[in-house]
């Protein structure tokens, strides 16, 4: 089963549109959004496993330029 998580990232100002642009590009993220309100885009993204989901997060969306924090929120099934 695929591991699922949103990912709520603030940025700095002016730079959500980019953010969102370059996330989106990056394999393994399945939707990347601007918002408004307390966060400035939100991610779809999954992977194999939670230790790939976490080395996703880490290594390659934290990595994007302009971010100034992330939330990240994995999809549970109850």
């Amino acid at each position: 089963m695929v591991v699922q998580a949103y990912i709520l990232i603030q940025t700095e100002v002016g730079k959500a549109a980019e953010v969102a642009r370059q996330i989106g590009q990056i394999e393994g993220v399945t939707l990347a959004e601007d918002v408004t309100g307390p966060y400035d885009v939100i991610v779809r993204a999954e992977a194999d496993n939670v230790d790939d989901l976490g080395k996703l997060v880490v290594a390659r969306v934290q990595g994007v330029d302009g971010i100034t924090r992330t939330l990240t929120c994995p999809v549970v099934h109850l």
